[in-house]
């Protein structure tokens, strides 16, 4: 008797994601088109790096139309435009799993890409309004923005290693590039305070078990989190424009956005506190 065949809609077997975390819109949206354009990218040997870039050509055309965000017409193609960077920025992770070609360069290359599309949908928006208050708080609100979304990857990365069972090991060495070197720094910035969770992991009698509790604790977590996303950013980014004033995108970022940061991580902190007490890891065992 042959398989049943797998669902369109569920993510490939790759341990890459956990269902509990998925932003809906990934699920059903991004990343279901993603795995729709896979097997044309595969047969056409299209590397990972190349759908990064072209991923970043497609945020730009989105930045240049919501030049004009003032019409409904330009700020919908910027949205249109939005939602297919995201299919990109998801199918080079795919190519990369499908090829056996995912590196530390393709990483940094897919942040790199990622953030600069926001960096150049900041600066259409600056210009586009052109005043000293819109600089001002367009530039904070992109700093600000950068270190939510670093943090929020390192959290979802380190959720995923959990899941599978894995405390993590030593770190890699450094990068000799000094923006990747400065990049993995704030990825990993929170990982002395997580790392008791990760001792906790290592020395568990049953990891699967262990990493099974911590995920359905996690989860909600996680969830809220989600708020960072890029997919978050864009739909309250067209909103705004659509409100006739797109800065409301920036006090989003500064304020509620910065509330939900320091829930998450707080949150997140203390699940892995009361498990690593369950297991008896005093907080002295942190990884340095």
């Amino acid at each position: 008797m042959s398989a049943r065949p797998r669902p369109a809609w569920l993510p490939p077997p790759d341990g890459s994601r956990d269902l509990r975390v998925e932003d809906p819109t990934n699920l059903w949206v991004v990343h279901l088109a993603g795995r729709m354009l896979l097997p044309l990218a595969l047969k056409a040997r299209i590397s990972a790096n190349l759908v990064s870039v072209a991923g970043l050509a497609v945020g730009t055309g989105a930045a240049l139309a919501y030049l004009g965000w003032r019409d409904p017409a330009f700020a919908t193609l910027g949205f249109l435009l939005t939602i297919a960077w995201l299919v990109f920025d998801g199918l080079d992770g795919m190519v990369a799993r499908a090829t056996g070609t995912a590196s530390a360069l393709g990483r940094f290359l897919d942040g790199l890409c990622d953030h600069g599309v926001f960096l150049i949908l900041y600066l259409a928006l600056g210009a586009s309004i052109d005043t000293p208050q819109a600089w001002i708080t367009g530039t904070i609100a992109g700093l600000v923005h950068g270190v939510q979304a670093n943090l929020f990857e390192s959290e979802r990365a380190r959720y995923h290693r959990r899941v599978r069972g894995d405390p993590g090991g030593e770190a890699p060495p450094p990068s000799p590039n000094a923006v990747m070197r400065a990049y993995d720094r704030l990825a990993g910035s929170l990982d002395r305070l997580a790392g008791r969770f990760d001792r906790a992991l290592a020395a568990a009698p049953d990891r699967r078990h262990f990493a099974a509790a911590y995920a359905g604790r996690a989860a909600p977590a996680l969830k809220l989190l989600n708020l960072l996303n890029a997919n978050a950013r864009i739909i309250v980014l067209f909103a705004a424009c659509l409100a006739g004033d797109p800065m409301l995108f920036w006090w989003w970022t500064l304020g509620p956005l910065t509330l939900v940061t320091a829930a998450g991580l707080v949150w997140h902190r203390r699940i892995e506190a009361r498990l690593a007490a369950d297991q008896g890891v005093p907080h002295s065992s942190c990884r340095t």
